[in-house]
């Protein structure tokens, strides 16, 4: 009787293996064979799933970003103004394990983006969805009177989104210098001063 292979399992086994390894060793080191021998399987079965490796890192990145948003979906459910916007935010920061190597993982995106126009398109969308979130809950915010400040929305929606990225680089690169609770306080006070 033959084996009965479930594809979307194995597909989700490379994926998970494919991100350990950006998050341990590196992207430059998520090589095919590095990614095969983290899954436990040949060359031959990612080449079966995925047509090249900028196809398995770039799934990899999608696949992380729906595993967040669903995350972000559920702490928001019925929340409005600044309450989501907060929980939006804190959830985007490396206060946690899990949160800590998403963020490697983005991260490590970054640098290959700039060369690879491919993964900058999904890097910019997500980004755009993220940012697009940011911006209409500061305007429910506004909207329901929670913001003192009369400050261009826009431009409030960019500060806070490169507040996250300097906060989660500096207490990933600094740990000895940043704690999780110290980051988590910056983004408070700052949203309080909204």
């Amino acid at each position: 009787m033959p084996k009965i292979v479930d594809h979307d399992e194995r597909r989700r086994e490379v994926l998970s293996a494919a991100s350990r390894v950006i998050v341990r060793d590196g992207i430059d080191a998520a090589t095919t064979r590095a990614i095969a021998k983290e899954a436990g399987y040949s060359n031959g079965v990612l080449a079966h799933y995925f047509a090249d490796k900028d196809e398995i890192l770039l799934s990899a990145l999608r696949q992380s970003h729906r595993r967040i948003r669903g995350r972000i979906t559920g702490r928001v459910a019925g929340m409005t103004g600044l309450a989501a916007l907060r929980e939006v935010l804190l959830d985007n920061l490396p206060l946690d394990g899990e949160r800590a190597e998403e963020t490697r993982l983005e991260v490590s995106f970054w640098s290959r983006s700039l060369a690879a126009e491919r993964l900058a398109e999904v890097q910019r969308a997500e980004a755009g969805e993220l940012r697009a979130a940011v911006r209409e809950f500061l305007e429910q915010a506004r909207e329901a009177g929670e913001l003192t400040a009369d400050d261009d929305l826009d431009d409030v929606a960019e500060r806070l989104l490169a507040l996250v990225d300097g906060l989660s680089l500096h207490l990933l690169l600094y740990p000895g210098r940043l704690r999780g609770q110290d980051v988590e306080r910056l983004m408070l006070q700052t949203l309080e001063r909204l």
